[in-house]
């Protein structure tokens, strides 16, 4: 039996948003062996995508159906290749395609249409991110679309629940102005890996709650970097609120993540002096915020890192719905140890490819994925 035509075109609100959603409620995150988690984009397909520099959706209709859809932004970053630092890059995110039309090269065409139109705006490089046990996404990128791996990233994430951690007061801890901060980023994070040339943009974003830096209490007079002077050891991140973009509501669970849940209840309900850490409910919609830009300077950080994110929890447990605080790192990044997080939970190695869209960079892209990935890496929260 034949298909008919596949049509690609692009998103349009008035008349696509409600098929969008359907689709979105109808199709799975995450492989099947672990978790099913559905989004709730609030109305807005293109949540998502919004707040990039440049950004696009298309569709895919067969027989007047949508099925399929794919998102696309653009942007500057450091990428860390002689004698330029700067690329333009394409992120490919969102990926869609009914399950009943999978397998009839939906996908495929939608990638396809989507780097068109990447090249069409002078992109150096596509990339996109999926885990690495999603074998549907890696057969289709690696194999058919010459994406070739690039870092593997983890993804760590720690559950928001009612206990308040103890922040010491030997720690200070510091709200900074955001021209402070997009100074700090430019001064210690501009070479790393896919480092936004609009961090200024990012930082400003209501989306951004704030950037707080941790040093030992007593260190510092004034403001902090003020003359070029730092405490001896120091560490600083940012905080997105990506619930106020999109919710997550988990559809299928591990066993043994559904007995933890359930017993941990139970022990205290009637054992509360066991303090013993409970799953939030993660079966109706929920938000979460993304930590990104984290950094650390001297012997003592890896325990100001963790503390901030000690903070950070602290702070999420006064949101309504604020579920869990997630974080992306560097696959061979020594901050993963001092970042608190759940393997039950997390992703030990997410999967970055990455595809040169012009010939001239096919070699330089070639010397770029042997570099070793031991270099921090950089998370935009508005890829999330």
């Amino acid at each position: 039996m034949g298909y008919g035509k596949i049509i690609i075109r692009s998103y349009d609100g008035q008349i696509d948003r409600a098929r969008v959603e359907d689709l979105e409620r109808r199709c799975e995150v995450g492989p099947a062996e672990r978790v099913f988690l559905f989004t709730d984009t609030l109305g807005d397909p293109i949540c998502r995508i919004r707040n990039s520099p440049m950004y696009k959706m298309l569709v895919a209709e067969l027989d007047n159906e949508l099925v399929g859809v794919i998102q696309g932004s653009i942007k500057r970053v450091t990428v860390h290749k002689p004698p330029e630092d700067l690329a333009k890059v394409g992120y490919v995110l969102g990926l869609r395609v009914a399950p009943l039309h999978r397998r009839k090269g939906i996908g495929s065409s939608l990638v396809r249409k989507l780097e068109e139109w990447f090249s069409a705006n002078d992109v150096d490089y596509a990339y996109m991110a999926t885990e690495k046990d999603n074998e549907a996404s890696v057969k289709l990128f690696m194999n058919k679309l010459g994406y070739i791996k690039f870092r593997t990233p983890a993804i760590l994430v720690h559950p928001v629940n009612n206990r308040i951690f103890h922040i010491s007061s030997n720690i200070e801890i510091r709200k900074l102005k955001i021209e402070e901060a997009e100074n700090l980023y430019k001064k210690f994070m501009a070479s790393t890996e896919f480092f936004p040339y609009d961090i200024g943009n990012i930082l400003r974003n209501k989306l951004s709650l704030g950037t707080w830096v941790a040093y030992p209490g007593g260190e510092l007079k004034g403001e902090f970097g003020s003359n070029g002077h730092f405490p001896s050891s120091w560490a600083m991140l940012s905080v997105w609120n990506s619930g106020e973009l999109f919710k997550l509501r988990l559809g299928k669970a591990p066993l043994s993540c559904l007995i933890y849940t359930k017993s941990s209840k139970l022990i205290d309900k009637f054992f509360p002096c066991f303090k013993l850490p409970a799953i939030p409910d993660f079966y109706h919609p929920f938000g979460f915020y993304f930590m990104y830009g984290v950094h650390r300077e001297g012997p003592l950080s890896g325990k100001l890192v963790r503390t901030l994110c000690q903070f950070v929890h602290n702070m999420a447990t006064k949101s309504k719905d604020c579920k869990v605080i997630v974080t992306e790192v560097g696959g061979s990044d020594a901050l993963r140890v001092h970042i608190p997080h759940w393997k039950l939970l997390s992703c030990p190695e997410d999967l970055w490819c990455i595809k040169a869209l012009k010939n001239e960079k096919k070699k330089t892209l070639h010397e770029l994925t042997k570099i070793p990935p031991t270099i921090a890496l950089f998370v935009d929260p508005r890829e999330v």
